[in-house]
């Protein structure tokens, strides 16, 4: 961004540090692909990253600190800052109201006949937790401004959504993007909400210069929540919204990966381990499925779609399997626990009304093991992504980058990357059973010029649209609106 410098802010941060077990700590890179995304962002500008203490050895570092420090291996002139928050009010800010309060609801989760209640304990989560959470991040980057008052100052999803009426109020000129990561639901389902609760998320993402999406559809649907929800001023045609004295611009810029950097790891030596042990087990025909144990996934009816599939299709049986790695996920939060006994069961129902002594036809582990993720994107004839609903969703991105077999996406019409890359994948809707069984049997019958061809094109999109497009079109977009005010939605980046 023409030299200026760039504040992060992010509720986890690229590295973690744990205890070494001799007063010392030893630093452990971050998971997860907002990190992944947001390193590479930090290679091209230097930045200060802050973010929430939450490992062991991050209080250590932040006592000892006191302020910045660096870190290791992370970009050019990068250091890390740390939020210390009590542990109480972490616990409110955090495993009430962002998760599961907001993840369920931007994701259009909650059974509504039964949950949620707005009791006593959500609502002092949210003013004596998340709240003040939220203030203790502003606090840190008002003091960061002050050292640097031309930095850019780039905020990240749903766990920090008051943060930026804080800064704005205290930093009047400072320029603000945010970048919500999951879905916007349509206004409706934040009337879920308190009014007090929603209004002061919307007014406060107001605050920025620029509010991004992933998706059209998602930018569409804050224009609507702050129109309907707030009665205020929208053109959907530049994409902009007026809130008191000042013209927000609305945008969508889809993550994507690291293309040439994952291409590689599939030719690394872990990949080729495993791989080694994957193909003796591989049977005839593969589907796969790569995700994370959330309700949001959809995993429950993938499975049912395939149970129905191999009801309606017996000569697939013992040339099929079904290889579905899941990393369990939040299992401190009742329903992920129910919901990881609920595939359990389903998994093995299913084994037992189809398999027999030499097969089984779902493959089910519960690990992370990135080296064997790839190897079935290497090799299935069939992917399965059909969430409920997704921000973006890069397992659909990884998979078919650096798959070998002609692989075909099912692709629930509710991820993100159908936009970029839906006609090019059979796309489905979530809910629907037989539609999905159909699916599988489609992708598995598809002639294989169809197949290599939908392939192709899919690479190609992800090859042009990668990490490194995104991460300069907003630098584009912020250099822009800085310098001569807001873009119409329409103008070159």
């Amino acid at each position: 961004m023409q030299g200026r410098p760039l504040i992060l802010v992010s509720n986890r941060g690229p590295v973690g540090f744990l205890g070494d077990g001799a007063g010392g700590t030893r630093a452990v890179r971050s998971g997860g692909g907002l990190v992944t995304a947001l390193t590479g962002l930090i290679d091209l500008v230097p930045a200060l990253w802050i973010s929430a203490a939450i490992e062991e050895g991050d209080f250590r570092v932040a006592a000892e600190a006191d302020g910045p420090f660096p870190i290791p291996s992370a970009g050019r002139s990068t250091s890390g800052r740390f939020v210390v928050v009590d542990p109480e009010v972490y616990e409110r800010y955090y495993n009430v109201v962002a998760n599961p309060m907001l993840w369920f609801i931007q994701h259009y989760l909650w059974d509504l006949s039964n949950v949620p209640e707005i009791r006593d304990q959500e609502l002092e989560a949210w003013s004596d937790g998340y709240m003040v959470a939220n203030e203790l991040f502003a606090d840190a980057v008002v003091e960061a401004l002050g050292a640097n008052p031309d930095a850019v100052v780039m905020i990240h999803d749903y766990h920090l959504y008051t943060a930026p009426a804080s800064i704005r109020e205290r930093v009047p000129d400072a320029f603000l993007h945010f970048f919500v990561h999951i879905p916007w639901p349509q206004p409706d389902y934040w009337r879920v909400l308190p009014p007090h609760i929603r209004d002061a998320i919307i007014a406060s993402l107001l605050s920025c210069d620029i509010v991004a999406f992933h998706t059209q559809r998602y930018a569409r649907n804050f224009l609507l929540s702050c129109e309907d929800l707030l009665g205020l001023e929208v053109d959907y045609g530049a994409l902009t919204v007026r809130y008191r004295d000042r013209t927000v611009a609305v945008r969508h810029y889809p993550i994507s990966i690291d293309a040439d950097g994952f291409t590689e790891m599939a030719s690394s030596e872990p990949v080729a381990l495993e791989e080694a042990t994957f193909l003796r087990r591989r049977r005839r025909h593969l589907v796969a499925r790569v995700d994370r144990t959330d309700l949001s996934k959809n995993i429950l009816r993938g499975f049912t779609a395939f149970d129905v599939f191999l009801d309606r299709h017996p000569e697939f049986r013992e040339d099929i399997t079904f290889f579905a790695m899941l990393q369990p996920s939040r299992q401190d939060v009742p329903e992920y626990v129910e919901y990881v006994e609920r595939i359990t069961g389903l998994v093995s129902h299913i084994n037992t009304k189809h398999g027999n002594t030499d097969w089984m036809p779902i493959d089910l582990r519960f690990e992370s093991n990135l080296p064997l993720a790839v190897t079935a994107y290497k090799h299935f004839d069939v992917m399965m992504v059909n969430s409920i609903f997704d921000g973006m969703n890069l397992v659909a991105k990884e998979s078919m980058l650096v798959n070998e077999r002609d692989g075909v996406l099912i692709l629930s019409e509710n991820v993100g990357a159908v936009e970029e890359i839906g006609a090019y994948s059979l796309v489905v809707n979530p809910f629907d059973i037989e539609a999905q069984a159909e699916a599988l049997h489609q992708a598995l019958t598809m002639p294989r010029a169809e197949r290599r061809a939908r392939g192709d094109a899919t690479r190609r999109v992800i090859n042009e649209n990668d990490i490194a497009r995104w991460l300069q079109t907003q630098i584009a977009d912020i250099e822009q609106i800085r310098g001569r005010g807001v873009l119409s939605a329409g103008d070159d980046a």
